[in-house]
């Protein structure tokens, strides 16, 4: 069978994790996708945190004048 350069070219679509998934069935390679996803989640989910943490103090700052 020929190669098909569309099939290698394709950059492979990573499932969603979904939190509690029975995780016997995965290999470890994508068990480690998993983590780099979370890790990916969790920094965007801290940043959102601190974005809102900085809103909160311009706006009491604002107010307390």
């Amino acid at each position: 069978m020929a190669m098909d350069w569309d099939d290698i070219l394709k950059p492979k679509v990573v499932k969603a994790v979904t939190v509690g998934e029975d995780l016997k069935t995965l290999s470890v390679a994508e068990l480690e996708a998993r983590i780099g996803v979370l890790k990916e989640e969790i920094a965007r989910v801290e940043a959102e945190i601190a974005a809102k943490r900085n809103h909160e103090a311009a706006a009491a700052a604002l107010f307390k004048r």
